[in-house]
């Protein structure tokens, strides 16, 4: 038995694979080779544009694949969600598709863009929204380079961004957002009624949720005397319980927690202070709750 996926080349594919790696999965590929290979023989892996992987696994030649929401809505794909997987190309942030004009347009609303033009790699998604907002314009596809046609070639564009400095760099101002996207890992219907397969991406969903999970999360270690316990217990965050043990032949006690690498840099200071000793903060690799 054998699962196909359907992971995206281009510029997710960096960050797919790395998520991967951390979630178990070895994914190695030459520069033109669309076949990986990986260290699951349960896997076969096929690298394509992500724009196309919903339509393809809507029409049952891959039985899942890895994708934004914004690319199953624009290819209307009748699809099982797995999982969401908060991952984008430079960030852990949704990308959102955005409304943007030049920043002189006289442009200032949805409302405005009424008998104008637009360009977009997302037709149907961008006439959608445009349709429930009460807007008829003229929405044309873009095969590229759509941030440069403002306002030479159309009053304004549809685009994805994470961060919008692509957009700021153009002299572009957003007016609205029309959807905010995650990554998807999806699988058509006939893939997912069939137990060996859901059980498999049942899996895959879990290794690459706890992989995520990880990448915020950070252990801490440390040996406590008795004395301190109580004053230690007080100041520390957990996920859960701390897991407190007792050091053989000895009044100190070892406590290990998970918390938001964040909360560390604080923290140990805080913990030395209140008598925390040998105190060690490791990485994570997955966090399964």
């Amino acid at each position: 038995m054998k699962l196909r996926l359907g992971l995206p080349k281009g510029s997710l594919q960096e960050s797919t694979f790395q998520l991967f790696r951390q979630a178990g999965f070895i994914i190695s590929t030459h520069t033109r080779s669309y076949y990986p290979l990986v260290n699951d023989p349960e896997l076969e892996i096929l690298l394509m544009r992500a724009q196309e992987i919903p339509r393809y696994v809507h029409e049952g030649v891959l039985d899942a694949g890895i994708s934004g929401l914004d690319w199953i809505t624009e290819n209307k794909a009748d699809v099982v969600e797995v999982a969401s997987l908060v991952y984008s190309k430079n960030t852990s942030n949704p990308i959102r598709l955005v409304l943007a004009v030049g920043e002189d347009s006289p442009i200032k609303e949805v409302a405005d863009l009424n008998g104008k033009r637009v360009a977009t790699e997302l037709v149907n998604v961008t006439e959608a929204y445009l349709r429930a907002e009460g807007v008829e314009a003229t929405v044309e596809y873009s095969w590229g380079a759509t941030e440069v046609k403002v306002p030479r070639l159309v009053d304004a564009i549809a685009e994805l961004t994470e961060t919008g400095s692509s957009l700021r760099a153009n002299k572009l101002r957003i007016i609205a957002t029309i959807l905010e996207s995650t990554t998807k890992l999806h699988a058509n219907h006939a893939a997912w009624d069939d137990p060996w397969k859901q059980e498999k991406l049942q899996s895959i969903s879990v290794l690459l949720q706890g992989a995520l999970l990880a990448r915020s999360r950070v252990g801490l270690k440390m040996n406590v005397p008795n004395g301190a316990l109580d004053t230690i217990l007080a100041i520390l965050p957990a996920m859960k319980t701390p897991s407190i043990s007792k050091l053989i032949e000895s009044d100190w006690m070892a406590i290990e927690v998970i918390l938001d690498e964040i909360q560390s840099r604080n923290l140990i200071p805080a913990l030395k202070s209140a008598g925390a000793q040998d105190i060690i903060e490791y990485p994570l690799s997955k966090v399964i709750p």
